[in-house]
């Protein structure tokens, strides 16, 4: 094969998507930089053995040093701890309506660190529409504030004065008290038809820009309000972007979405391409919003692996630290896995 794989489309092919036509090789067009292509999907089979080994309490969880130096995310979104705790507790941990599931799903996104969402309930109690007020959930933010930070790191979020305040918190309770009490717009939402569509709305509203958008609509589409097909439709944030341009010399033309979604189309001829038995995530395979996140993953692994490949992004960050905490699983129901689930 090629050190530099390339793909190409016959000319009565090109405006389909990629899972309605079959991939043609030539030498021209859509050209992967081999070596880092191929760790794309490494690194994905490799975290994913990562996830079942501690999972299974395995102390040697890998012999991949980058693995066991830096912090990488899952493979899948939803295994996330964050992401765990949006679905077991937020979306599913009681019955809640249709507009009070958005509206916890919103703040908690928006926030996006647990610790903060159970300070909140410590002092407010159940968190819905119904006892939902501005002052009193900026007072409660205010005081969890004075002794820690109260956002997440793992999104960077908009925090112009939209609404006027000085305080980040403040705009997005406004946005919040906008969307679900004065102007009714989670109507809007709650009308979407489709995953692009519920997208597009929440793209309308003032502090959220197209990543943090996508991510929102992700989130909700967990819940049982919505029932969409995440490979619809989907949007790469700046760390798949940089991904994205190290796994590809050349994408001729072809947007980074449509890009996402031929990885999505494609995981099983590369995994099998490269000899790989990849674990998916009990019969569930990558979906876009997974395969959009590795991107961002195999960047990060990029920094070390490909120093050569230069970005506006050098060091990685975080590193690896063990945690004793253990996770006891939970996807949504709909997606039938927690019958497989086993070890």
């Amino acid at each position: 094969m090629s050190p530099n794989l390339s793909i190409e489309w016959t000319l009565s092919q090109q405006s389909l998507s990629p899972n309605q036509m079959e991939p043609l090789v030539y030498f021209k067009l859509m050209k992967v930089r081999q070596d880092v292509y191929d760790t794309y999907w490494k690194t994905a089979a490799e975290r994913q053995e990562i996830f079942f080994r501690r999972l299974k309490g395995n102390p040697q969880y890998t012999d991949d040093l980058i693995f066991q130096t830096y912090k990488f995310c899952n493979v899948y979104r939803a295994s996330d701890r964050v992401s765990q705790f949006l679905i077991k507790n937020v979306i599913y941990g009681q019955s809640y309506n249709a507009e009070d599931t958005l509206f916890r799903v919103f703040l908690f996104r928006l926030l996006n660190k647990v610790e903060t969402w159970q300070l909140l309930e410590k002092r407010l109690g159940r968190i819905d529409l119904e006892g939902f007020n501005f002052e009193k959930y900026a007072r409660a933010l205010e005081d969890i504030k004075s002794s820690t930070p109260i956002y997440g790191n793992a999104f960077i979020l908009c925090a112009n004065k939209a609404f006027g305040y000085n305080e980040k918190h403040k705009n997005h309770l406004a946005l919040l008290e906008s969307v679900f009490k004065k102007d009714r717009f989670a109507f809007r939402l709650l009308n979407s038809k489709t995953l692009k569509e519920l997208f597009e709305t929440l793209r309308e509203l003032p502090l959220i820009g197209n990543f943090m958008a996508y991510q929102i609509a992700i989130d909700f589409n967990y819940s049982e309000v919505f029932n969409f097909d995440e490979n619809d439709f989907t949007i790469a944030g700046p760390g798949a972007e940089r991904g994205i341009k190290k796994c590809f010399i050349d994408t001729d033309g072809k947007s980074s979405d449509y890009v996402i979604q031929y990885m999505v189309e494609n995981q099983e001829k590369e995994f099998k391409r490269l000899g790989i038995k990849f674990k998916g995530l009990w019969g569930r395979p990558m979906h876009a919003i997974d395969c959009q996140g590795w991107f961002c993953e195999t960047d990060k692994y990029s920094r070390v692996k490909f120093p050569e490949l230069k970005s506006n992004r050098v060091k990685i960050k975080a590193q690896y630290k063990p945690s004793s905490t253990k996770i006891e699983y939970f996807y949504p129901p709909k997606w039938n896995i927690k019958s497989k689930i086993h070890l």
